[in-house]
């Protein structure tokens, strides 16, 4: 699960570093909200997530774990996507997708601190 997080976080640093050469080279700054949220909510967030779970592997084999990865890498995508195009103004109608796809990231990171705060205390194994 680790190891999973931290190069699904690479491929958002790069799509996040991306982005800002696109608004650096053509001027156009729009998407700075889209570069920053998959900076840090994909790079930053997941890499973070990621050593935790290498870490602590205990963490990792929770079910809480699983839903954190699923809801962080579903609702991720849907809030950049739809936030991309509604404020590139393909149309109003994405604004509420971003919003549900924020809402569903915001519950996988709830199950990760969730995942954290009771499990973190509490391993079986020596190390």
């Amino acid at each position: 699960m680790g190891e999973r997080l931290i190069k699904i976080s690479v491929f958002y640093f790069v799509v996040g570093v991306s982005f800002g050469l696109y608004m650096s080279v053509f001027h156009v700054y729009d998407l700075a909200t889209v570069h920053v949220h998959i900076n840090l909510l994909g790079w930053v967030s997941l890499a973070i997530a990621g050593i935790f779970y290498t870490l602590f592997p205990h963490l990792a084999g929770t079910a809480t774990a699983k839903v954190h990865f699923w809801l962080h890498n579903l609702g991720l995508p849907a809030m950049m996507i739809g936030l991309a195009l509604g404020i590139s103004g393909v149309s109003n109608l994405f604004f509420p997708i971003a919003s549900l796809g924020g809402v569903v990231t915001v519950a996988g990171i709830f199950c990760f601190g969730y995942n954290v705060f009771r499990h973190l205390g509490n391993r079986t194994e020596n190390s």
